[in-house]
C-alpha cells in the first residue's frame, strides 16, 4: 500500500506552552479544529488524559466518525492515532511538531499513512488538496486562539 505524508506549518506568536495547551487536550480543539461545525450535532465522547486519552465522534455525511488516541505528548511534539470509521475506514498518524520561533512557536501539522491503490489515486487527485485546506483553516483558527491567549 502506498505511503503517504503531508505537513502544513505556520508561526504563531505565542509561546510554544500557549500553543502546547491547545493541541494536547482534545477538549481545547473545539475551539480551533477545522472540522467544528460540520454538524451542530455532533456527538462527541472524551476519555482520560494525557498519552492515552481517547476522543471520538460520530456526526452527519460531513463529520463522518472516528477516533483519535494522544500517542505522545512532549513539549515539542505531540503525536495522534487516528482512526476514520465513516464516510471510510483509514487509520492516520498525526504529528504537531512545535519549535520555538523568537518570542513565538513554529507550528509543522504533519498526517501520514499508507493508502490502497484506489485511495492512492484519489488522494493524488482530490484528498491532499482537501485536506490541505482543512490543515490551513486549523492553522489559522489554531493561530488565532493563541494569540489572543
Amino acid at each position: 500500500m502506498p505511503a503517504f505524508s503531508q505537513t502544513h506549518e505556520t508561526t504563531i506568536a505565542a509561546p510554544p506552552a500557549t500553543v502546547h495547551a491547545l493541541v494536547a487536550d482534545f477538549h481545547e480543539w473545539i475551539k480551533w479544529s477545522p472540522w467544528e461545525g460540520l454538524d451542530p450535532e455532533l456527538k462527541r465522547t472524551y476519555e482520560g488524559e494525557g498519552v492515552g486519552a481517547r476522543y471520538t465522534w460520530a456526526g452527519n455525511k460531513k463529520a463522518g466518525e472516528g477516533a483519535m488516541t494522544f500517542a505522545g505528548i512532549a513539549p515539542g511534539e505531540i503525536r495522534v492515532d487516528l482512526q476514520f470509521l465513516k464516510p471510510f475506514k483509514a487509520e492516520n498518524d498525526i504529528t504537531f511538531a512545535l519549535t520555538p520561533a523568537g518570542e513565538g512557536t513554529h507550528v509543522a501539522w504533519t498526517m501520514s499513512g499508507n493508502r490502497n491503490l484506489a485511495f492512492a489515486v484519489m488522494g493524488k487527485l482530490f484528498f491532499d488538496k482537501a485536506i490541505g485546506k482543512d490543515f490551513e483553516k486549523g492553522l489559522a483558527a489554531l493561530k488565532v486562539a493563541a494569540e489572543k491567549g
